[in-house]
């Protein structure tokens, strides 16, 4: 049973930024969210919604939605601004 994904374009603005070989792992990462939307190391947020996973310094902070099956990709970028 396979998700559809939707990322915000905030998020796609910021994954834009990111040079390689970051936004290539980054990429799988959100690609590999629609097989398995909670995968080992994902974490559930705490004062909102989603859940978040790291990739290196990144994280790519998201909401599953198993009732129609769909993750929307929320925002994304560097460990250090992320939270904020």
């Amino acid at each position: 049973m396979s998700y559809q994904i939707s990322i915000r374009k905030k998020a796609l603005e910021a994954l834009e930024k990111i040079d390689e070989p970051s936004y290539t792992k980054i990429k799988a990462a959100i690609i590999n969210l629609a097989e398995d939307p909670r995968p080992v190391g994902c974490k559930k947020l705490k004062g909102r919604s989603g859940y978040r996973v790291r990739v290196g310094d990144y994280r790519i902070i998201y909401e599953v939605m198993d009732k129609v099956l769909l993750i929307e990709v929320v925002q994304l970028g560097h460990r250090k601004d992320i939270y904020q």
